[in-house]
């Protein structure tokens, strides 16, 4: 989901205008990706760093590297969008690398978000089933689980592939847009497939990549908080606490971004043809910058999220990443301590941060 449309009104492609509020929020948007693109890529390699080399691998921090992974190859990519933005989205980069750089967006976003159900997934079950997961909840699983994951956001970006490319205008501009074929014999037949088309894809893209993770997120969270109070856990309640902040900041980063999306969905009619709506195309610039500077949060939370944060500040920042990665470490390697021989089941396998 972009600012350009290719409109199907005549043979040439056609950019929809720049609305009133254009300008500002243009400094803003540059503004916001050169920080994320900044901050995502020392973070986020910072955590690969410590995570990846420095730690002896667990199923937490297989599923936070790999989360790193993601954020940094997409920071990684955000200066092409940066000069695109800065030339009023003109795409000077060929086709491979507009089709390239929306790949990445999707795949960050698929990725983040369901390696996030899926650690939502293994806190609910360590809780329901602490028994199961003391004997099955091992490295082998986490990285089956975890390359599917990869698979099958590869596998959601396949429309990127097909459908993002570059257009010329008469002038001689290139855009990079999504274009879909456009079937029909007239030139109404052909809008009211691309409306269609725009419409399904938009909706599929909130329903796949948002709502559905987001619900599965919250019923785990909820049976965690639930049975925390229950049982009276409370220093089981320590470790949820990056978890908690990793949540937060994906739903308040992403979401008024995916629901920019569907109201451009329900409008895309009014906004093309009657010039209706078009506060939507305005909120697309700022929207899209929250939801990348995500990518560079969740490296400061590993760091200050957690207890003892002002020893955390005097310290050197790859031990606090690792401090912060292994507060709690996983059930499979702290069975035989002397605090899970006295703690319930379900306490120590939520712990396994």
């Amino acid at each position: 989901m972009e600012s350009d449309f290719s409109i199907p009104l005549n043979e040439s492609e056609e950019v929809l205008p720049e609305p009133a509020g254009y300008t500002v929020l243009w400094i803003f948007s540059l503004l916001v990706h050169g920080v994320t693109f900044v901050f995502g890529v020392l973070g986020n390699g910072l955590v690969i760093w410590v995570a990846g080399f420095q730690m002896t691998r667990t199923v937490s921090t297989i599923c936070y590297l790999n989360l790193a992974l993601a954020d940094f190859s997409f920071s990684a990519i955000l200066p092409f969008r940066m000069v695109s933005v800065a030339m009023r989205e003109k795409w000077p980069f060929g086709s491979f690398l507009c089709k390239l750089v929306h790949v990445m967006i999707d795949i960050n976003l698929f990725v983040s978000v369901y390696l996030i159900t899926v650690i939502a997934l293994d806190r609910c079950i360590c809780v329901l089933h602490p028994a199961w997961a003391q004997n099955h909840r091992t490295l082998s699983l986490a990285k089956r689980v975890i390359m599917g994951l990869w698979v099958l956001a590869t596998v959601l970006t396949l429309p990127d592939f097909i459908f993002w490319t570059t257009v010329s205008t008469e002038n001689g501009d290139t855009h990079c847009i999504f274009r879909f074929p456009f079937w029909g014999d007239t030139v109404v037949e052909r809008m009211n497939v691309f409306i269609t088309m725009a419409k399904v894809s938009l909706i599929l893209h909130f329903i796949i990549g948002f709502s559905i993770p987001m619900s599965i997120i919250t019923v785990c969270y909820g049976i965690i908080v639930a049975k925390i109070h229950k049982k009276r856990m409370t220093k089981s309640s320590r470790p949820l606490h990056i978890f908690t902040a990793v949540v937060a900041s994906f739903f308040i980063c992403w979401f008024p971004y995916e629901l920019t999306g569907i109201l451009m969905a329900v409008w895309l009619k009014e906004i093309l043809f009657n010039g209706k709506y078009k506060i939507i195309i305005v909120l697309l610039y700022p929207t899209s910058s929250l939801a990348f500077f995500n990518s560079c949060l969740n490296p400061v939370l590993y760091v200050f999220m957690g207890h003892n944060f002002q020893e955390r500040l005097i310290r050197s920042l790859p031990t606090s990443l690792e401090r912060a990665l292994t507060e709690v470490p996983d059930s499979t390697q702290t069975s035989n301590t002397d605090t899970n021989s006295t703690s319930p089941p379900e306490e120590r396998e939520l712990q396994a941060m």
